[in-house]
Parts: C-alpha cells; sequence; structure tokens
C-alpha cells in the first residue's frame, strides 16, 4: 500500500500514485525494516528535480519494478526540502559508500537499522550511460542482504564511526584566531575563477553565493581589486547567460555549461533570494544598470510567481512542463518572427542569439545575451535608449506569449528558513533602491511566518494547507535571526529586535554545543538518527554555523551582550582548526567579523533627517557597519541603543561596549567611522 497519499509535500504527492508501496520516512516504517529484516529502500528528492522525475517515470511507475522493490524492500520516499537534516546525513553516508558525488535523485540501500550499506543516485531502467539498470541493481543489492547481511551488519559499526566522524569537528583552537584561513579560501576561489566566464571551476557550473559574498566582502574591506572584479565579472556573466531567465526574471538552479547558458530549468526560492541579495549589493557598489535590472526582475519574478495568498513565498517551480524539460522557457526563431517584426526583430534577434544555430539540443533555442545591446544598437543605427524599449518592448510581448504555455508545476509548500533568505534580500533591496514597497513585503512576510511557522514558541521548517510540520533546523533559525537584523538595517521595529533576540536565545538553548563548541543541525530534542551533523560548510545556501556565528557577532554588539559574542567565539574555534574539512565562506565571514569587530553607529533624532543619513551610510557599502535609525520616543530600549534623542539628529559611533561622543554634523561623523588610535576602545570579549 502506497502511503503518501495523506502527506502533504508536493513531491511525496507525485509519487502517491506509484504502484511502489512508499513509506514516508517515520518510525513505522523503520519499526517494519526491524521487524521483518528486511533492507530499506530510501530514495530522496524534491519536486523541482529533472532526474527525480525521469526515475519516477522509468522505474517507479512501472508496475514490474516495483514489484521487485516491493517484494525485497521497505520503501521510504523523503523530500529532502522538509527534510535536510536526512538528506544531509545520507548525502555524506553515499559520499563515503560509494566514493562518488552525491545529488538527487538519492537512492540509497539502509540496513533495517537505517545505516547505508549501498548507494547510488539516479539509475536508468536498461544500462546506459555507464549506469547499471535500476531492475540488476535491486536484484544485486537483494541478494546481497540474503547472503551476507551478517558481514553487513558488521560492517556497520564501521560506517557509523566514519560518518559520524565526517560530520563534526573532532577539536577546537586555543591562542589568537587568524585570517590565514580567510586569506586560503579567496586564494582557492581566485585559482579556480574563470575570468573569461565567470564563475568557478567548469561545467556544471552553479552560482555560489556564498562564495561571491565572501569575494564581495574581502573586495571592500581590504580593497582586493582580484576579488572583487571575480565578484563582480561573475555577477554580470550570470545576469546575461541563460542562467538567467532573460524574459520573466529569476535564475535557474545552475548551467550545464560553462558559460551560463543552458541551466537545468528548475527554479528554487533560496537560490534566488540569495542572489538577490548579491545583486543588490553589486549596484550599491557600482550602480550598473545590468545589476538593478536583474534584481528588479528577479523579485517582480517571485512577487509574481511564488508569493502566496499566507503572504508566504513558495519553494520552487518544476524544470519541466508536459514531462519536457525547459519546453516553458524555450523558443523557436520562427514563433518569434510571428511575434515581432522590423528592427525589433533584428534587435532581439541579434541581442539575444537567434542569429545563432539553435542551443537547446539543436531543436530550439534558449535566450541569452549573445551581443551587447550597445553593439547591436550601434550596428542598426539606434540610439541606445530607444534600443532598450525596443528591448523592454519584446520582452514584454514575448513573456505573454509564453504566458499561454502549459506552465511548469509549483511546489506549494512553505519553507521557514528560504522565506528568511527572502526577508533578508527584500530588506537590504529596499534599503539600495529606496523601494518602500519591498520592505513591506518583507515586513510582512516576517509576519505571515510567525503566524504559520511559529506553533506553541517553537518554530518549524514547512508549511502547506495551514500545517506546520518538522522541526526547523539551525539554518532556518541562523537565516532568520541574519533576516532581522537587516531589517533593524533598513527600519527599526523593537518587535524585530525582540524577535532576533529570541531566535539567539533558542539557537544558544536548542542547537549549541557548549562544551566543545558550534551548533547542531538539529535540536536537542530531535528524534535520533544514525548521525547528528555539526558542520560549517556551505552547500548551495550557507552554513547554519557560519550565519549563526556572524549574527550572533552582530547582535551581541548591537546589544551589548558577551552571551551571544562568546557562543560566536567557540563556534570559530571549533571549526577553526581545519577550515579545509569544516569551514566555508559564511563561517569566514563571521571569523572576519570576530577579528574586526563590526562599527555601530546609532542615529537619533528628525526621522527625515535621520534616513538620509541612514541611506548615505549604507550607500558606503562598508561591511563591517551596522547602522540603526531609532525613532524618538521609542521606550523599552536595551541600554546600549538607548541613546538620548534630542531636538536635532545625533549619531554615536560604538565599538564594543564603548561609544565615541556623539555628532551633529554628517561631516564630522564620517572620520569616525575608522577606528581612531586616541579611543583605543574596549571589545566585548569573552570571560577567559
Amino acid at each position: 500500500m502506497n502511503r503518501l497519499a495523506r502527506e502533504s509535500s508536493p513531491y511525496l504527492l507525485q509519487h502517491a500514485g506509484n504502484p511502489v508501496d512508499w513509506w514516508p520516512w517515520c518510525a513505522e516504517a523503520l519499526e517494519l525494516a526491524a521487524r521483518e529484516n528486511r533492507p530499506i529502500l530510501l530514495s530522496i528528492g524534491y519536486s523541482a528535480c529533472h532526474w527525480c522525475h525521469v526515475m519516477a517515470h522509468e522505474s517507479f511507475e512501472n508496475e514490474a519494478i516495483a514489484a521487485v522493490m516491493n517484494r525485497y524492500f521497505v520503501c521510504i520516499k523523503v523530500d529532502r526540502e522538509e527534510r535536510p537534516d536526512l538528506d544531509q546525513i545520507y548525502q555524506a553516508a553515499h559520499a563515503l559508500v560509494s566514493r562518488q558525488g552525491g545529488g538527487w535523485p538519492l537512492t540509497s540501500f539502509l540496513s533495517p537499522t537505517g545505516v547505508p550499506f549501498y548507494s547510488g543516485s539516479y539509475y536508468p531502467p536498461v544500462a546506459r550511460f555507464g549506469l547499471h539498470a535500476f531492475p540488476d541493481v535491486l536484484q544485486h543489492v537483494a541478494q546481497a542482504w540474503a547472503r551476507q547481511s551478517p558481514a553487513i551488519l558488521a560492517q556497520n559499526a564501521a560506517v557509523l564511526s566514519a560518518l559520524q566522524q565526517s560530520l563534526q569537528p573532532m577539536s577546537t583552537q586555543a591562542g589568537k584566531l587568524e585570517r590565514q584561513a580567510v586569506r586560503l579560501s579567496v586564494a582557492h576561489l581566485l585559482a579556480s575563477f574563470d575570468a573569461r566566464d565567470g564563475g568557478f571551476g567548469s561545467s556544471p557550473k552553479f552560482p555560489h553565493p556564498t562564495e561571491l559574498q565572501l569575494l564581495l566582502y574581502v573586495g571592500q574591506l581590504q580593497e582586493d581589486e582580484s576579488a572583487r572584479h571575480a565578484a563582480l565579472h561573475s555577477l554580470r556573466k550570470m545576469a546575461e547567460g541563460g542562467l538567467c531567465d532573460q524574459l520573466g526574471g529569476g535564475f535557474f538552479r545552475y548551467s550545464t555549461d560553462a558559460r551560463w547558458e543552458i541551466p537545468h530549468f528548475e527554479k528554487m526560492l533560496a537560490d534566488n533570494a540569495l542572489l538577490f541579495w548579491l545583486y543588490s549589493e553589486a549596484f550599491a557598489l557600482t550602480g550598473e544598470d545590468l545589476f538593478r535590472r536583474t534584481a528588479a526582475d528577479l523579485v517582480n519574478w517571485a512577487l509574481r510567481e511564488l508569493h502566496g495568498p499566507e503572504g508566504l513565498f513558495y519553494t520552487a517551480l518544476d524544470a519541466d512542463s508536459d514531462g519536457v524539460e525547459g519546453a516553458f522557457y524555450l523558443w523557436d526563431k520562427h514563433e518569434v518572427a510571428g511575434l515581432l517584426n522590423g528592427e525589433r526583430l533584428a534587435l532581439v534577434s541579434a541581442h539575444f542569439g537567434l542569429e545563432n544555430k539553435a542551443n537547446f539540443e539543436g531543436r530550439a533555442w534558449h535566450l541569452h545575451v549573445w551581443r551587447p545591446l550597445e553593439e547591436v544598437a550601434a550596428t542598426l543605427a539606434l540610439p541606445p535608449v530607444t534600443a532598450r524599449q525596443h528591448i523592454d518592448a519584446a520582452r514584454t510581448r514575448l513573456l505573454a506569449q509564453r504566458e499561454t504555455r502549459p506552465r511548469p508545476g509549483r511546489d506549494d509548500k512553505m519553507l521557514s528558513g528560504w522565506n528568511a533568505l527572502m526577508i533578508r534580500g527584500l530588506a537590504r533591496a529596499a534599503s539600495v533602491f529606496a523601494q518602500r514597497d519591498w520592505l513591506v513585503a518583507a515586513q510582512r512576510t516576517l509576519v505571515s511566518l510567525r503566524a504559520h511557522l511559529e506553533v506553541d514558541g517553537r518554530l518549524y521548517a514547512t508549511c502547506k494547507q495551514g500545517e506546520a510540520r518538522f522541526n526547523a533546523s539551525l539554518d532556518d533559525h541562523a537565516w532568520l535571526l541574519e533576516a532581522c537584523l537587516e531589517l533593524l538595517q533598513t527600519e527599526f521595529r523593537l518587535e524585530d529586535l525582540n524577535y532576533a533576540r529570541w531566535l539567539a536565545d533558542q539557537i544558544l538553548e536548542h542547537f549549541e554545543d557548549p562544551e566543545r563548541g558550534g551548533f547542531y543541525f538539529t535540536r536537542h530534542d530531535h528524534e535520533p538518527l544514525i548521525a547528528r551533523v555539526k558542520t560549517a560548510l556551505d552547500n548551495a545556501s550557507p552554513s547554519g554555523n557560519g550565519v549563526a556565528a556572524r549574527s550572533l557577532i552582530r547582535l551581541g554588539h548591537l546589544l551589548g551582550e558577551p552571551r551571544y559574542l562568546r557562543a560566536a567565539e567557540r563556534c570559530l574555534r571549533t571549526f577553526h582548526n581545519e577550515p579545509e574539512h569544516h569551514a566555508g565562506p559564511a563561517l569566514l565571514l563571521a571569523l572576519e567579523e570576530w577579528i574586526a569587530p563590526p562599527t555601530l553607529v546609532i542615529l537619533r533624532g528628525k526621522p527625515a533627517e535621520a534616513s538620509v543619513w541612514q541611506a548615505r551610510l549604507r550607500a558606503r557599502c562598508e561591511p563591517q557597519l551596522i547602522v540603526v535609525c531609532i525613532p524618538s520616543g521609542l521606550a523599552g530600549l536595551p541600554i546600549s541603543l538607548d541613546k538620548p534623542a534630542g531636538t536635532g539628529l545625533t549619531a554615536w559611533v560604538c565599538r564594543g561596549n564603548t561609544c565615541l561622543p556623539p555628532v551633529a554634523s554628517y561631516e564630522e561623523l564620517i572620520p569616525l567611522l575608522r577606528p581612531q588610535p586616541d579611543y583605543m576602545l574596549q571589545v566585548l570579549l569573552p570571560e577567559q
């Protein structure tokens, strides 16, 4: 009996009609495997995953293959976006067992105790692509279990030991925390930087937003032009490539080639939220119109296609339409010619590459910037402003036609962590582009998140049809804390500060390892699994440990709260000893902020004038500058922020637990942003 029809996950519901006797991950399924001494076939994927759909159609909908699965295995299906705790563990186990990189779908065979002994990814129904046929794999694994289960169980202990070591750092560092890890990471990124096409390495090519954020940070903080160029060049190339939807806005998951030309066509909220923040930051740094247009198109797409009536953002759009990957986004150039004419058609064809051979499987065109618009305009003797008007009008016409096609499926569950990333992006973009409506959207999303995903003082990971499910992870809490800190710098609201404090306390109480430092991915009261993850490695999104450490540093200085700073330092020491194995760029951003603590500027006084100062200060893009504009008459402020509000505008510059004398002019303020030798300010160092 297939039990997925009772689930809320769109991915699991896609498999509810399979002839496979699927179980969701639950105690009953694990008890059944133990009682009948049957191995578990664990399949992990997500709704927008193209190869997950392929394997489902080829194998899980096949009666004969399903019969073999049902005969020999307890079959469990997991949505990796609902259960990232399971996905992290079994992706790491896959790497150990198979000695290959993971991905989705993940197809892992477990002993009844939940420990993997054989693991793979996509398997075709017949041998091809150098892959074994899935029916053969099923028979091979079933026979191995029948004949060698005692040996497999004996091997489980070694697998478990190796898995636990791989998922947790083993030691902490005493002494001074140094920048060496940051320098090494930046050097490594620059060594793999693709100077022509941007990004890192060759195909397939992923955006790596946290790496780009680190390069922007180092580029600004240390005036490293190489780091700055690598980040900005990558962002330009991604925005001009097929990775970016040139008509509807937003970015696809990754590029199958090194030129960012042909993507896999799923669109994920998390990827776009992180890139939204980056493109806003890039515009603030450069003022380039490409970055402005890319950010605006992205947020308009997200609000148009992923924003639900609940006030939260949905999770993803599928890669496929009517079972064909990319069908919604691809063009026949004759179709384009039927919609456009004259110089507008010539302009679009030259700009977006329709003059070339079909770039998608030799049969269709996926739009990307082939020739710069200014160059094409010059060739056609058009003024640049006229050319831009033609392109914008053509995009509107083509987009309207595209909307008549069968749409990709939408994963309409709502994830707390991914919505937190979007809140952060909206808040930063609202500040950079002076878009009040984006700030309102961010604030409303936070209110909706708390209404739908926080129940009885506990944050949950996912919500659909009014039901909040599964414990929120460290990442969910950390990303939401960071989002609150971004909101506070855009418009200071006491409720956001209090919620940030609550989130920080939740992280310390329910996730921290106070003895060895760092934070576990799951709560202390989470269901027991075969291993417990504590990592600072970034995946597609920044690690919870990295974001938590940096946010705790910022909140600790904002509130004058040593507890948060001590927890951040313990985290940094835990992962600092072996950065090449355990630390990613998110943690290195926290390390930078620990070594050179943030500078806090508190503005009190006339709201209109204070807002102008705040905008000018944030436009400086100094990564370690925190600017809060606190309205006059606001009660209940912590002592660190409760500065007297006079009749005029006053600014305080604070580092650690010491503030410089207040100033009343912008010209006096700017020199104070640099550390002053006459003011050796005390920092809120942890108790020794």
